[in-house]
């Protein structure tokens, strides 16, 4: 694909990190991808929101990097890490610095040699603020600095300790060729201005917006070869729309909701749930004149029923677990000593009474095309309703809706339906609550939490670093801008003649660890 081709594809940059990873564009069952011996065609709900390695931060960017490119270090579905582009990760006896040592004989899609430079060239691009996706390369007000000691060997130097640092450096950052990139000048555009060149296992082949992203095998990956030559990513927005297709063999696998199952052919298609320890939620605009005040937050809070939510929309426990903190389940720094809000709707009104508040009116953003967060929307309206509440509901594109969110000044919605999967180290949550963190759509600007994310990334004692935890999720949870519903299980639903489904691993964002495993029968 040209250079050129590449320029036409004219995305628009959002970082959503995840915050509304199910949404979509525009829906399309295209047939120019058949079902045939050496292509895989998986229906993803949308256009990823960056192709930009360096700040895509939404599920199907991230999808799409984890194809074309490589990290240092990847983390695994039981949430473990395991080396990739890194031959071995030795963080420094004072904590201030971690050594990265490189594997070698790697090259790039283009044949070129993968050396110390990209690695350095990566990380010193996206540790720019002004790329848009530097907060976990950053403490405190300083940057870690990539420093070069020889062609295989890449020292990060930290500004201070820090306990969160050698997870944050060495994880989930997509490395580029500095051969390639050089001579860009702008890294916080949504496309490169160039064709990738990566040390994934595909290559892009061809983009078309709104309807599908072709891939082809890298015949220099360095892991397993592709047994796969072609990938499709279809792109079809309603997940109806993408069940019917996979029940007719348009496309090769989706995801669906546990209610799709029952429709689904057992002998010719599988399915496949697992954990992605996410957290999907109900966000609250406290820069909003209308929930200012913390007691008209916790109010709505407490008019809530999670449970009869998530028994809507997933069904079965088996399918869901049910989040109090803003830490998923399963994390294990996840504390259970916080305010749960169980619903009690005269608490409710007792706090609205007290804030002064009356008549209550506040608009809901969520993304149309989810099902789950359509039931979700429509459930707080009714629950709301109940104390006195009543919530205009504005469903839409998700991309939109927190292209308008990320704006720090935004007001439109008071109240919005997300989802993120931030990893295993709590500093990763600080982008959500910091004062002006790089995902904060709660307009959270609290010096508590700001200082105890401060304490617990520099804390290298672990029963202290642990207390400090517990205390930034009372205190997040007392300030009420984030009411956590679920950890939803994810369920993949794959024709029985792609195999290997197991070797690929079934991983939190990028559905397949590595899709190179990936077999057609």
């Amino acid at each position: 694909m040209g250079k050129k081709k590449w320029l036409s594809v004219g995305l628009v940059a959002l970082g959503l990190f995840l915050a509304a990873c199910d949404s979509g564009s525009s829906t399309t069952t295209s047939s120019t991808t058949t079902a045939d011996s050496s292509t895989f065609t998986y229906a993803i709900s949308g256009d990823p929101s960056s192709m930009n390695p360096i700040n895509t931060s939404d599920r199907w960017g991230l999808t799409v990097a984890n194809m074309i490119f490589s990290p240092l270090v990847a983390i695994d579905g039981d949430g473990n890490s395991e080396n990739v582009l890194a031959e071995s990760v030795e963080p420094a006896a004072d904590g201030k610095s971690v050594t990265v040592k490189l594997k070698q004989g790697i090259k790039w899609s283009d044949g070129q040699a993968f050396t110390a430079d990209d690695v350095v060239f990566t990380y010193t691009k996206k540790a720019d603020k002004a790329n848009g996706n530097a907060d976990s390369l950053w403490i405190g007000d300083q940057a870690i600095k990539a420093v070069k000691v020889d062609d295989y060997t890449v020292r990060f130097d930290f500004p201070t300790v820090s306990a969160a640092a050698v997870n944050n450096i060495v994880t989930e950052t997509f490395i580029i060729p500095e051969h390639i990139y050089k001579d860009v000048t702008d890294f916080s555009v949504s496309e490169l201005p160039e064709t990738p060149v990566g040390t994934g296992p595909y290559k892009l082949k061809e983009y078309k917006r709104g309807q599908y992203l072709q891939f082809e095998a890298n015949e220099n990956y360095f892991g397993t070869k592709p047994s796969i030559k072609n990938v499709t990513l279809q792109i079809i927005e309603s997940t109806n729309t993408a069940k019917v297709a996979l029940q007719k063999g348009e496309v090769d696998a989706t995801v669906v909701l546990p209610s799709d199952i029952k429709d689904l052919d057992t002998d010719s298609i599988s399915t496949y749930a697992y954990s992605e320890n996410r957290i999907g939620y109900l966000g609250l605009n406290s820069q909003t004149e209308q929930l200012k005040d913390v007691k008209v937050r916790q109010a709505i809070f407490y008019a809530l029923n999670k449970d009869e939510m998530n028994k809507a929309a997933y069904l079965d426990e088996k399918y869901y677990a049910t989040p109090y903190s803003f830490l998923p389940p399963a994390n294990k720094f996840v504390s259970d000593d916080v305010e749960k809000y169980s619903t009690d709707d005269a608490k409710a009104k007792k706090l609205l009474a007290e804030a002064g508040v009356s008549d209550l009116k506040i608009n809901l953003a969520f993304t149309a095309s989810d099902p789950a967060q359509s039931l979700q929307a429509t459930l707080i309206q009714q629950q709301l309703a109940k104390v006195g509440i009543t919530v205009e509901l504005q469903g839409g594109d998700g991309t939109a809706i927190y292209t308008e969110l990320r704006k720090a000044d935004s007001t439109k919605y008071n109240m919005f339906l997300g989802g993120y999967i931030m990893g295993n180290d709590p500093d990763q949550y600080a982008r959500l609550f910091k004062t002006g963190g790089g995902s904060n759509y709660f307009k959270l600007a609290n010096d508590t939490v700001d200082q105890l994310f401060n304490d617990g990334a520099v804390e290298l004692d672990t029963t202290k670093r642990e207390a400090i935890y517990d205390d930034l999720q009372k205190e997040i949870a007392d300030q009420a801008v984030i009411y956590p519903i679920v950890d939803n299980k994810k369920i993949l639903a794959a024709n029985k003649r792609i195999q290997g489904i197991d070797d690929a691993k079934l991983v939190p964002i990028y559905t397949f660890e590595d899709m190179a495993k990936l077999t057609i029968k």
